[in-house]
């Protein structure tokens, strides 16, 4: 070392001078990484926003819905005089719409003029009567909601073209929804039914309601069971489950256990909890024990570190002061280590929400129309919902894709706001 010194000495170069020239290198090296990583941010918040743009842009069209005012004559020799549950309401409307528009003569002009308006314009008929049998009798102007095809149409997803183009709407068809404009029966209104209703094969009678409770009562049996579980693992493990091969293969295989695939739990449920114990299909209780088997390790592996990052002071002043090793984890390690356990529960939670594999496997891709009101009732979930309408051919389908996707997100917005609470609600510093 001192024999370069010397050396650089006789040639007139100081050492001061090559640590300013390889300063001069490093600081362009760091100024490129640093704008790398400022790219990469940029690049991956672009993509962030074009994600939620095209989700917003496809899907708050289904936030509103298209409407039809039709005078509606309640016609007692329709209806069963000792159960207003049994009549002929569909025959209603279809009266309804002839005397709206006599120029409906021949058989083709009628089918079609009944296929401007919604299916389900003859249930909320009924729906009325059955809540107020006054109605019987009477003549009342309702909004019932179109037919997804005209409802996609008054938006602006399909072309006003003849019958021979599009195949949807002839030139009478499009007469009667002219004069339907010009008079102000119909109109676009805010969509009740998507967020009160469950799946319906009619996009236009189509909600996440059932989904949104299906979820919930599956994440619900999930946070039940996989987070009491998890968190006394986690305990064990760190403060009472001595050190030897037998721990090591535990720990092993928890951490295996969190890399596998989420289709193999969802056979193991098919196996274990469908076939060997006769649990009902595509039931919330069935996925809940689904995705906490899944959720477990991840719960774990969190709760551990948690407990691990509390500093051993406290458990030797906690010990010192007379406190035993349970008193010491209940009071003093535990609510220290709540937050990190919260996370690592959140993280847990926000996959099984997203997870459509495994309840794929117990069932839970049936088409639900009924609102479930247990743990046991058949239900379907939010990302199966997105799945099921994604596969479907109507143009109807496509933007309640995307808006369920944004329920779906929402739902996740504020599960991980609540954690966010409850971990700064329980964080201690020391």
């Amino acid at each position: 070392m001192s024999s370069q010194l010397s050396n650089m000495h006789d040639n007139g170069i100081k050492p001061i001078d090559i640590v300013k020239k390889n300063l001069a290198g490093r600081r362009r090296a760091e100024q490129r990484f640093r704008r790398m990583g400022f790219a990469a941010i940029l690049a991956s918040l672009f993509f962030l926003a074009l994600l939620f743009f095209s989700i917003i842009g496809n899907g708050y069209s289904a936030l509103f819905q298209t409407y039809i005012k039709v005078d509606v004559f309640i016609d007692p020799g329709k209806i069963a005089k000792n159960d207003p549950s049994n009549g002929d309401y569909q025959g209603i409307i279809k009266e309804s719409l002839r005397k709206m528009f006599p120029d409906a003569k021949g058989r083709s002009d009628k089918r079609r003029l009944y296929q401007l308006v919604s299916s389900g314009a003859a249930f909320q008929i009924r729906q009325m009567v059955l809540t107020d049998a006054g109605l019987i009798g009477q003549q009342r102007s309702i909004w019932v909601p179109a037919d997804d095809d005209v409802d996609m149409l008054m938006k602006g997803h399909l072309s006003r073209q003849d019958d021979t183009q599009s195949g949807r709407f002839n030139r009478q068809q499009l007469r009667w929804l002219d004069r339907l404009e010009t008079e102000k029966r119909i109109k676009k209104k805010f969509n009740t039914i998507f967020f009160t209703s469950g799946d319906s094969r009619e996009p236009e009678l189509a909600g996440v309601w059932g989904a949104v409770a299906g979820s919930f009562f599956t994440l619900l049996v999930t946070l039940m069971l996989s987070f009491p579980i998890g968190v006394a693992c986690a305990v064990y493990l760190e403060e009472f489950a001595p050190k030897n091969r037998w721990t090591d293969l535990i720990e092993v295989n928890i951490n295996n256990l969190a890399a596998v695939p989420s289709i193999v739990f969802g056979l193991l449920g098919l196996a274990v909890f469908l076939n060997f114990f006769g649990l009902p299909r595509s039931a919330p209780l069935v996925g809940g024990l689904v995705l906490s088997l899944m959720t477990l390790p991840t719960i774990i592996i969190a709760g551990r570190a948690a407990v691990q990052a509390v500093p051993p002071s406290i458990r030797d002043a906690a010990l010192g002061v007379g406190a035993s090793k349970m008193q010491t984890i209940m009071h003093h390690v535990l609510p220290l280590a709540m937050p990190g356990m919260l996370t690592g529960a959140i993280i847990g939670m926000a996959r099984a929400l997203g997870e459509t594999a495994p309840l794929l496997m117990i069932g839970m891709v049936a088409f639900i129309v009924d609102i479930p009101g247990g743990f046991t009732d058949p239900a379907t979930v939010l990302p199966v919902q997105v799945y099921l309408w994604a596969d479907s051919p109507e143009r109807a389908f496509l933007e309640r894709t995307s808006a369920a996707t944004l329920v779906l997100l929402v739902f996740l917005f504020a599960m991980n706001g609540l954690a966010v609470y409850l971990r700064k609600r329980f964080e201690r510093r020391w």
